[in-house]
């Protein structure tokens, strides 16, 4: 991962003052919400809370790096239809024809853009919280799968997936 490092995009989500009440009043710090993004398939997500503001950030992109993935990107849209759920929030990503864009609101944008992704319709469901909704668009993006992905994990050829008639020739496992 060393040699994408100086090509991974970055963008802060929120940064939101939070507190902790202890004995002798409030402990005040800051808590960033960061994606990194190559913009060709990998993304990553980190939430960080430090006493300052750039202390912050900085911790955040260093877990959003650490936790980066490749996801299935086709034509600049996703290969299928996908839910993705973290705590109460929802969210349902669709493939989009190109020209389409993305269809997305805040931190679900953000995390899609950062991916490389082009075209596609979100629509959260449920709550909406920028935490949360980032999670959950995270981990829908993590279940993606490519058509070559799905045909070897089920031991078939591709045409076989998508309902195409083909001549068996040199079918080894002989005929079903």
């Amino acid at each position: 991962m060393k040699e994408l490092e100086p090509v991974l995009k970055e963008r802060v989500i929120e940064i939101r003052r939070v507190a902790k009440v202890v004995a002798g009043g409030k402990n005040l710090r800051f808590r960033a919400l960061v994606v990194v993004g190559d913009e060709q398939g990998t993304v990553g997500v980190g939430i960080a809370k430090a006493a300052e503001v750039p202390d912050a950030i900085r911790k955040a992109i260093r877990k959003a790096k650490k936790n980066a993935v490749k996801v299935s990107i086709s034509k600049g849209t996703i290969p299928h239809e996908v839910v993705g759920k973290l705590g109460a929030s929802k969210i349902l990503l669709k493939p989009a024809a190109p020209g389409t864009g993305v269809i997305a609101g805040g931190a679900a944008r953000a995390v899609l853009e950062l991916a490389g992704i082009k075209n596609v319709l979100a629509k959260a469901l449920g709550s909406t919280t920028a935490v949360n909704l980032a999670q959950a668009t995270f981990e829908a993006l993590k279940k993606l799968r490519s058509l070559p992905e799905v045909a070897e994990m089920r031991d078939k050829r591709i045409n076989e997936i998508i309902g195409l008639k083909t001549e068996s020739k040199g079918n080894e496992e002989g005929e079903n």
